[in-house]
């Protein structure tokens, strides 16, 4: 079993790894890249939950008893899809006017609670002794753990000041992010041709345009002037602060993966937040009122 030392030992200096970059306020990752898919942290952390769910269920059905396979099937089912309704029940007035988007699962959006809820109304169905109690308990819990960890580990690399380097501006001089510290900051980083970029640019210019507690900067990735100018006017849309990041120098600043990404800087311009992804209104609305605080 010499594998086991090895992997452990492995995995320890991992952990090592991490914990060094951080006390070094060095950010490890704020997605996660596998092939052409990136995924958010949470995202990560939920997909690491489900997967050590499915591993755990499988050696419990063969070792305690055959039903925890056909209920983890099914309390799997039940917990997605009553999380997902959990959160459109809390945020139905987002959802009213675009009932569509009840089922754009990629934007995200699962409340906890109410998945779990979904997971212990199955089980009502399918387990009928204590032994397989305890076992799907056991199943739940060690997802529930892994997915805590998996974001707990990176919790801590928010915090990076805002970069000093000035960017050029599609309008006006040059400007760098840091230069609007003194308002909470909305850092959207796009291409146009990226699709989910392009879906939510639409939601992005509208907020951006009916408020003034709260800078937008809409920081274009490798593209020059004419090829954003011909899309925003294919598009007919009007972004206030349009900056050109040919090089890339702020996902590497911020040491983020894929587009579209959209950062939230606090007022003395430390990150608070990141979103990876295609971005709802409702996570737009609740991370904007995080960075402004009580009214």
């Amino acid at each position: 079993m010499s594998g086991a030392p090895a992997f452990g030992d492995a995995a320890l200096r991992a952990i090592a790894l991490v914990r060094n970059e951080l006390k070094n306020g060095i950010c490890p990752m704020n997605a996660v890249a596998l092939g052409p898919f990136v995924f958010s942290v949470h995202q990560a952390a939920a997909l690491a939950g489900v997967f050590v769910f499915i591993a755990v269920t499988a050696v419990l059905a063969w070792r305690v008893d055959p039903v925890i396979g056909k209920w983890s099937s099914w309390a799997l089912i039940a917990a997605l899809l009553a999380a997902r309704a959990g959160h459109v029940a809390l945020h139905w007035d987002s959802f009213a006017a675009e009932p569509w988007r009840v089922f754009a699962f990629w934007q995200g959006g699962f409340q906890p609670i109410a998945g779990l809820v979904g997971a212990l109304l199955v089980s009502i169905f399918f387990i009928r002794s204590v032994k397989a109690g305890v076992a799907a308990a056991a199943a739940i819990g060690l997802s529930v753990l892994v997915a805590v960890a998996v974001t707990q580990l990176t919790r801590a690399t928010l915090g990076q000041a805002a970069p000093t380097f000035a960017l050029e501006q599609m309008q006006g001089p040059p400007l760098a992010i840091s230069a609007m510290a003194g308002k909470p900051v909305v850092v959207n980083l796009w291409a146009s041709w990226c699709p989910p970029c392009r879906r939510e640019m639409p939601l992005l210019a509208k907020v951006a345009a009916s408020r003034d507690d709260v800078v937008f900067l809409f920081v274009n990735q490798g593209e020059g002037t004419q090829a954003i100018r011909s899309y925003l006017a294919s598009q007919h849309l009007e972004l206030g602060h349009v900056l050109l990041d040919q090089s890339m120098q702020v996902p590497r600043h911020y040491r983020t993966v894929g587009l579209p990404t959209t950062l939230f800087l606090r007022a003395d311009g430390t990150l608070a937040d990141i979103h990876v992804g295609e971005v709802s209104p409702e996570s737009l609305d609740a991370e904007i009122s995080k960075l402004i605080g009580p009214t």
